[in-house]
């Protein structure tokens, strides 16, 4: 259980990490690029925890679908991107493999 834990906590820092590229300017400013590398450097270790745990092929699924869905969910939240119907089945779709996989792991 606490591998999942982890792996939910790397999901979430790599949606910082997305989000905190876009402020980066291609890492052209000094504070947005270094809470990035830092989101992305926590979100990497918290992974390999999780991984000594986890089957690879789970873990990096899941976690790419938590920063991809978050990184979705942020940006048509806070970012005023298109938020249309497509694109939440699609984010769905995604969570709903990640649930399927935490299953399979039972």
């Amino acid at each position: 259980m606490m591998a999942w834990v982890t792996l939910g906590a790397a999901g979430l820092f790599e949606i910082g990490f997305v989000i905190g590229l876009k402020f980066t300017d291609g890492f052209t400013r000094l504070v947005p690029s270094l809470l990035t590398a830092v989101a992305g450097g926590v979100s990497f270790y918290l992974l390999s925890v999780a991984l000594q745990t986890l089957p690879v092929g789970t873990a990096y699924a899941v976690w790419t679908a938590i920063g991809a869905s978050g990184a979705v969910l942020v940006g048509v939240v806070l970012l005023d991107e298109p938020a249309g119907m497509l694109r939440i089945i699609a984010v769905a779709v995604v969570l709903g493999g990640v649930v399927m996989l935490r299953l399979a792991e039972q």
